[in-house]
């Protein structure tokens, strides 16, 4: 049951003034506005737990995962239903969601009981090495400390509340304070009460998870600002998290911020592919460019193509589904808007044509297709913009040599695609320095949407993808986050963490 309240130190509190949750339907939900005393609240009982959180074993921490993945799943129909009401999303996508909200759960469980994540290391001492002894070393990750995760709008639950931050954070030992989205504010209240669930099923610190609900500005600035957080992880808007970003590094004490921001994910499409299959290229491009109405941070919202016959009936194929694509409900009225904002401002570029008008009101949106040339395209920067919605642009390129000119104008990036068959391998190989420079993942013959959550896979990149290259927000490596290396110099063996006597 809903209580519109948030979660600090393990009690549910309510605050003095309300906001009104926005649902696609059915009648909205009052939720307490937490302000700065409850996030001073919240981070101080995070901080009191660290010491025994950050301690706990990779077994106990393990049991935690999979507990909360256990919560989650007895509360599905109550999360597909108020979510459903909340987003706009269908059942089935939410049902999926949760389905991988609890398998990362319990895949990180898996991950951690492993202990290869700690890449524990060892140098045995050499008394006798001339010219100097050598002393004996111990190398293990440790937590980083208590961890801020800001709630996700597009995923209401596999990047939210116990989204990928959150799961990996506890995974490493690290206490998490979320701010939830205010996009879909009783989802978050639901998964919080699974988590919080698990937390006392299994005597953890009360502060080893908290969870504060507002809409105002402040709230995100007092969490990211107080001086007990060690860390942040965000996924949403460029301008957001950049804010969020530059208050980070302007602390006294500057702390790692995690953001993934956004990306226009470009698709290369190479010759030989064209001529064999530029039509179905077309109708799998509208597809993934359509996915959840286009509010992937992975869309596909640039392609890259040789001008000519080929490129036409890749356009008119793509154009011609996404006709057929009737107008889709977004997450919330804002994102609506910057989504016509977005192809307002592509469509006004002088030398831009427009394959496919959006027609859309209120919350809707239908699909919007452009096209422009290399020189056009590199020419104007907002074309490279991610508009978060179904909108794209077709780069047509005269020769192999634009089309890598066109590779190297792009800024960081999520993801990079080739479209490509065998004979297409020399361009495809001149292709590569240059887009893994630019991408945190490179893929062939398929679209990006869709993130496996796998050992070996990365969703960040350069900048403006993510703030840190060297990381990744899905996939087991995002447990790397929240733990720094800490060396033990001559320790006696009972003074070593407990993570190194495994």
């Amino acid at each position: 049951m809903l209580t519109g309240k948030s979660l600090v130190n393990g009690e549910w509190i309510s605050g003095n003034t309300t906001f009104e949750s926005q649902p696609a339907e059915g009648s909205p939900h009052s939720f307490s506005e937490m302000m700065a005393a409850d996030v001073d609240r919240a981070c101080r009982a995070s901080d009191d737990a660290f010491e025994a959180f950050s301690t706990t074993s990779d077994e106990e921490r393990a049991a935690l995962l999979n507990k909360i993945a256990d919560e989650i799943e007895a509360r599905g129909d109550e999360l597909t239903e108020v979510g459903c009401q909340e987003t706009a999303l269908p059942a089935m996508r939410l049902n999926g969601e949760r389905g991988r909200t609890t398998g990362q759960l319990r895949l990180f469980a898996e991950t951690i009981l492993k202990g290869d994540y700690l890449d524990r290391r060892h140098d045995e001492a050499l008394p006798d090495r001339q010219p100097l002894p050598r002393p004996e070393l111990y190398l293990v990750q440790r937590p980083i400390g208590p961890v801020a995760v800001f709630g996700a709008s597009n995923f209401p639950l596999a990047f939210s509340t116990a989204g990928g931050d959150t799961a990996s954070a506890l995974a490493a030992g690290c206490p998490v304070v979320v701010k939830g989205h205010p996009a879909h504010p009783g989802t978050g209240e639901i998964v919080a009460q699974a988590i919080d669930a698990a937390v006392k099923a299994l005597g953890l610190p009360a502060g080893t998870f908290g969870f504060l609900q507002g809409t105002t500005l402040e709230l995100g600035q007092s969490l990211v600002q107080h001086p007990l957080i060690k860390a942040v992880g965000f996924t949403g808007s460029l301008r957001g998290g950049r804010a969020l970003f530059d208050l980070c590094a302007s602390r006294p004490e500057p702390i790692p911020f995690f953001g993934e921001l956004g990306s226009v994910n470009p698709v290369f499409l190479l010759p030989a592919a064209m001529e064999q299959r530029a039509e179905a290229i077309g109708e799998g491009w509208a597809g993934s460019l359509t996915m959840g109405v286009g509010q992937f941070c992975t869309n596909p919202g640039v392609v890259i193509v040789h001008a000519g016959e080929q490129a036409d009936t890749f356009a008119g194929s793509a154009v011609k589904a996404l006709q057929s694509v009737g107008a889709q409900t977004m997450l919330t009225d804002g994102i609506a808007n910057a989504c016509r904002a977005g192809q307002g401002r592509i469509g006004a570029v002088e030398g831009v044509e427009t394959l496919l008008s959006s027609v859309s009101d209120n919350r809707g949106a239908t699909p919007a297709v452009y096209r422009a040339n290399a020189q056009t395209f590199v020419g104007n920067r907002d074309l490279q913009e991610e508009v978060f919605g179904p909108a794209g642009v077709i780069v047509t390129v005269s020769d192999d040599a634009e089309m890598r000119s066109v590779a190297r104008s792009f800024e960081g990036q999520l993801t990079a695609t080739l479209q490509m068959e065998e004979s297409d391998a020399a361009l495809a190989k001149s292709l590569m320095p240059i887009l893994e420079r630019r991408a945190g993942r490179i893929l062939a013959n398929g679209f990006p949407t869709g993130v496996e959550v796998a050992d070996a896979m990365v969703h960040g990149g350069p900048y403006p993808a993510s703030t840190n290259f060297g990381a990744t927000s899905v996939g087991t490596m995002a447990i790397r986050r929240w733990l720094r290396p800490v060396s033990y110099q001559n320790l006696p063996a009972d003074l070593l963490p407990d993570s190194l006597k495994a």
